[in-house]
């Protein structure tokens, strides 16, 4: 049975408490239910001095045997606490005048907070103060996610008022919890609000104990429940099947490459082929590594869409990115008779509106640009296909917005473009089956012939001189150098060597050789100037910040140098080394850094020097970053996870995605029962 309309959370004299509610989601009996603490406190038994130790958060009662205000080094109010075991320091950097009347000399108190190690021997630093004697709490004490102006005793008190309302009937069958070895909803739920003193506070943390285990496996199924049904929305839409015969056009292009494609290129083709033919729209990720041969298999999917009769739209975040697109496809298509166009928000008005107006007529077949593809000024005759390149760096907004670019109406229902989403950020197993469930994923797992693996090497910022003198050496055999700076202008908090300064220090002491320079302020003419100088050989070294993370493709250039490397992540780490290794010769990616590394950028940096996998590469991000920021979700309307965790939950994940099929193909009300409890309408948001 579907779970009956949750009550409204208690109603508070205070609408400032009811809007500090909603911002933290908290809008119903049942929201609060499922608002988990996110650590505990143990309240429960009472310590003594001579037991604590320095980093053990303690519970300590005893006489305040002096209190005084210090001025030096710095105002502040200390006390020292008296038991029968010993002494301990209290310090407060920031006070109220209620709180030194708390602790004046002789009151006996009873403090809380974490052991310190201080100037003279242990001290607590801003402890909680209540008084002495008070009965001991019986269950350890919950600390939630709040907001400001919502104390931790008030939303306590909010929400042990919703748990003694809410509806906790099961939306998992018994026979289904006994499959799964799963505990009640009811009772996973009351354990975390109030898990009695026996549990151990690591099995909570650690999130291992079956009550987790259980709102964890919740929250999976529900997910795997939403993309299921997004998937299953997709395939009841409408969109032009994509079926004229492209055998002469596709024969004609591979007759004009200089490579041979591999055979990851060329069962992805197919894949791509069969999907443009359904009667729906596709809606597939294509992943590969970098260099992995990405755009020519957009080509082909663009030329199946042409074939038919459509327009084709191709769509990437950065002008340089959509830029190289448009100088690719143009050499690729041009021959077969097909127009293409670039698009782009810089362009002059002058000549625009005759480009406008042939989209919309029809007489261009692909067009390439940015967000500007999206402008109300365009318009299409017959999109078939949209191709977004990098699309997790577009926001949902924006890609639905290119997507009704080509809705078409009909007599019954809308015809939809089809979709076709490219990203060179690998995405881990795990990952792709909790976030991108919904999707066909395509996997280009193969490098094309005669490429070689690039050589990382790690050179701290002391040997400089050498590194300089390798990249003369380079140069006079003929080779091109990146060297890629993190910031443009000059930044006192990071102490960052900016591009401009490297660009002339470089200059200083290499004056002999062409040294360009391009950067994210540059003017788009200016950019391209410099672009084109350096792919013809023109320029020898070319100072760069990150707008050629993705998309620059020249061939003799050789050396990669990333200053700073310790200030990027491990995605751009890797994504700037795959602008080099593009030709047959070997190649080398140079991650000059400054010590002391921090711990995240010494694992990012052991990542780039143990392996050049991108898969393996995402894995290890994955795990340092998590999955918001690893794919840009924050923004993109997909609700990221909670309780689980996709790396160690993945006996979860596998679990969950079998029963969320199972449960709708046999039992669509227990399905939505679960959906409306953890889901509550969200999950229409899920993809776009």
């Amino acid at each position: 049975m579907p779970e009956p309309e949750p009550k409204a959370v208690a109603q508070s004299s205070s609408s400032a408490i009811e809007r500090r509610l909603q911002r933290l989601g908290l809008h119903s009996n049942q929201d609060c239910v499922i608002h988990l603490p996110i650590r505990y406190e143990d309240e429960t038994q009472l310590h003594t001095v001579a037991s604590a130790r320095v980093g053990q958060t303690v519970q300590l009662e005893g006489q305040i045997a002096y209190s005084e205000v210090q001025l030096r080094p710095r105002r502040q109010l200390v006390a020292m606490l008296r038991d029968e075991t010993g002494s301990i320091s209290l310090r407060w950097l920031h006070f109220y005048p209620s709180q030194q009347k708390q602790v004046a000399k002789g009151k006996l108190v009873r403090v809380r907070g974490e052991i310190r190690s201080g100037f003279n021997g242990l001290e607590i630093v801003h402890p909680r103060v209540s008084k002495a004697g008070g009965a001991l709490a019986a269950t350890l004490t919950p600390v939630y996610p709040t907001t400001e102006g919502l104390t931790q005793a008030k939303l306590r008190k909010i929400i042990g008022q919703a748990l003694e309302n809410a509806d906790f009937s099961d939306t998992l069958p018994e026979a289904v919890r006994q499959r799964f070895q799963l505990i009640g909803f009811a009772q996973a739920v009351r354990t975390l609000h109030h898990p009695p003193a026996n549990i151990t506070l690591a099995s909570l943390e650690e999130r291992t104990h079956p009550a987790w285990q259980r709102i964890k496996f919740d929250e999976l199924l529900a997910q795997q429940l939403s993309l299921a049904l997004a998937r299953a929305l997709r395939l009841q839409q409408k969109a032009l099947p994509l079926v004229a015969d492209h055998t002469n056009l596709f024969k004609t292009l591979r007759g004009q490459l200089p490579f041979q494609l591999t055979g990851a290129q060329e069962r992805v083709i197919a894949e791509i082929t069969h999907d443009l033919a359904r009667p729906y729209p596709m809606h597939r990720l294509l992943q590969g590594d970098v260099g992995s041969g990405k755009t020519i298999v957009a080509a082909f999917a663009a030329l199946k869409a042409i074939a038919s009769k459509t327009q084709v739209a191709v769509m990437a975040p950065t002008e340089l990115l959509a830029e190289q697109h448009f100088h690719k496809l143009s050499a690729w298509m041009s021959p077969l008779g097909i127009k293409v166009q670039w698009l782009s928000g810089s362009q002059k008005s002058k000549g625009k509106q005759e480009i406008l107006n042939a989209i919309a007529c029809g007489d261009i077949q692909l067009v390439v640009g940015t967000q500007a593809l999206i402008q109300t000024s365009v318009e299409f005759h017959r999109l078939g296909l949209v191709i977004l390149d990098e699309q997790h760096r577009f926001g949902v907004g924006q890609r639905l917005a290119l997507g009704q670019k080509g809705e078409q109406q009909t007599d019954t229902t809308p015809l939809l473009p089809h979709q076709l989403n490219m990203s060179a950020t690998p995405i881990p197993r795990t990952l792709a089956m909790t976030l991108f469930a919904d999707l066909d994923v395509s996997v280009l797992d193969a490098l094309p012939p005669g490429r070689q693996a690039v050589v990382t090497k790690l050179l701290a910022d002391n040997r400089r001189d050498e590194l300089i003198a390798h990249i003369y050496a380079e140069i006079k055999k003929g080779r091109q150098v990146y060297w890629v700076c993190p910031l443009v202008e000059e930044s006192e908090a990071l102490q960052l060597q900016t591009a401009v300064d490297t660009h002339a220090y470089l200059q200083s002491v290499l004056p002999d050789l062409s040294i360009g320079m391009v950067h994210g302020r540059l003017k788009s003419a200016e950019k391209t100037a410099v672009m084109d100088a350096f792919r013809s050989g023109e320029i020898s070294l070319l100072v760069a910040t990150t707008v050629i993370e993705v998309g620059v493709d020249v061939p003799n250039a050789t050396l990669m140098v990333i200053e700073h490397a310790e200030r990027f992540g491990l995605a751009q780490l890797h994504q700037l080394r795959g602008r080099v290794g593009r030709g047959a010769a070997q190649s080398v990616c140079v991650l000059l850094y400054q010590p002391p590394l921090s711990a995240v950028a010494r694992q990012r940096l052991r990542a780039m020097y143990e392996t050049s996998d991108g898969f393996e590469i995402a894995r290890r991000d994955l795990a340092i970053r998590g999955p918001g920021e690893f794919l840009g979700l924050r923004q993109s309307g997909v609700p990221l996870l909670r309780f689980a965790d996709i790396e160690t939950d993945s006996r979860l994940v596998q679990q969950a995605q079998a029963l969320a099929a199972e449960l709708l193909a046999n039992a669509r009300d227990v399905a939505q029962a679960h959906l409306d409890r953890w889901m509550q309408g969200k999950h229409v948001y899920l993809r776009s």
